[in-house]
């Protein structure tokens, strides 16, 4: 796993939290990088998510929710006791996390945020997330995500 070395796999390996690399060829024409994921991997697009960062009243918070569905901002703010949220900056975004836009995995981001993850991870077995970068999703237990990221559980997908 070493091999594949980026916070998010440093961050789980030293948790001790089981996962597995899944590592695919990402075309730069392509913006949707979690449906790209979900293809490439031939996978449930429903099992794929993806992290985005709103502001919620001010301060920064990761949203996960499935690849096919949207974040609802008015969800993710009652999930956090906020009132009002808006999709942070892409710029933001990325010197937030330490990630690039399309490669924010939820784990080893370099501020730790509030996150909530959609309700929906937990239908699942296992969920992929980005590992890191474009064309790398990590594939874990949604309990472990959910542990590793001190995330709150909410309907926050629309």
């Amino acid at each position: 796993m070493a091999s594949t070395g980026t916070p998010a796999t440093v961050a789980l390996s030293g948790a001790g939290i089981r996962f597995i690399p899944h590592v695919y060829a990402h075309d730069p024409a392509v913006t949707n990088f979690g449906l790209e994921a979900a293809s490439a991997l031939g996978l449930d697009p429903d099992r794929v998510f993806k992290t985005l960062l709103a502001d919620v009243d001010g301060r920064l918070v990761v949203g996960i929710v499935p690849v096919t569905a949207k974040l609802d901002l008015k969800a993710l703010a009652a999930a956090v006791g906020g009132k009002k949220a808006a999709m942070a900056d892409a710029a933001v975004a990325e010197r937030k996390t330490g990630y690039v836009v399309g490669g924010i995995s939820p784990v080893g981001q370099k501020n730790r945020h509030p996150t909530v993850i959609d309700e929906t991870a937990e239908l699942f077995e296992t969920v992929f997330v980005s590992g890191g970068r474009r064309g790398f999703d990590i594939e874990l237990a949604p309990a472990d995500l959910i542990a590793v990221t001190s995330a709150r559980v909410a309907d926050i997908a629309r």
